[in-house]
């Protein structure tokens, strides 16, 4: 198996999904004991929520790719970072290491094509919703056409997310918010929903909605462990 290598923290709520996804996966694959040989390196993310919040970029791009040298020195074979708004950065942070940097919209896109869906819903932070790189990938990658922003639903998980889930409080509030977004989203010309949050997962139930929900979280990790078995 190859060593992968997470940069993680971003939150650990969301990291303990991945490093839980990648572990079962593994295991499923290889059967008895078998486990992901795995690389963390998990940041504080009270710090990189920080240049976030405050619009500074570099100071992300910072703390992401000192995050990726690092796990490259510790002998990571590829690496992925544990969140989507973060992937602002990926360009700076993939040329800053000589592994593969395997990117959370390339993986989403391929699921998408793969599964013919044409038109979807993104649903996540403000960072992503309303980022058009973000928007412009998913489109390039995927063939899709996606729904217009909503600002008012991005501004609503931006609160959940760094009031709740973000710290592993999950609230009857936000999945009751949550079901009753998604089906407002079945109303519109769409054919699936996704998730770009990776702690949505914690009050979204991802198999019990009426459109298909793609859950980045889930993809990305499985993406994930292709590269440790390839």
């Amino acid at each position: 198996m190859k060593k992968l290598g997470l940069i993680g923290g971003l939150s650990w709520t969301s990291t303990a999904r991945y490093y839980e996804i990648i572990n079962a996966a593994v295991q499923r694959r290889l059967g008895g004991l078998h486990s992901a040989p795995l690389l963390i390196e998990s940041l504080d993310f009270a710090e990189v929520a920080r240049c976030v919040t405050a619009d500074d970029w570099d100071c992300a791009t910072g703390q992401i790719a000192g995050a990726a040298r690092r796990l490259e020195a510790a002998g990571a074979e590829a690496i992925l970072i544990c969140a989507n708004s973060v992937h602002r950065v990926y360009d700076a942070v993939a040329g800053s290491v000589s592994v593969p940097v395997v990117h959370i919209v390339d993986e989403i896109g391929k699921k998408l094509k793969q599964d013919k869906v044409r038109a979807v819903a993104i649903v996540g932070t403000s960072n992503v919703m309303m980022d058009n790189s973000y928007r412009q990938r998913l489109v390039a990658k995927g063939g899709v056409t996606l729904l217009p922003a909503d600002p008012e639903l991005a501004a609503r998980i931006d609160k959940m997310i760094y009031e709740e889930l973000a710290a592993g409080k999950v609230t009857r509030e936000s999945e009751r918010y949550m079901k009753s977004e998604l089906t407002d989203i079945t109303k519109e010309d769409v054919q699936a929903v996704v998730l770009a949050a990776t702690e949505l997962e914690l009050v979204v139930d991802i198999n019990a909605n009426v459109l298909p929900i793609y859950d980045g979280t889930t993809i990305h990790a499985l993406a994930g462990v292709e590269f440790i078995l390839s």
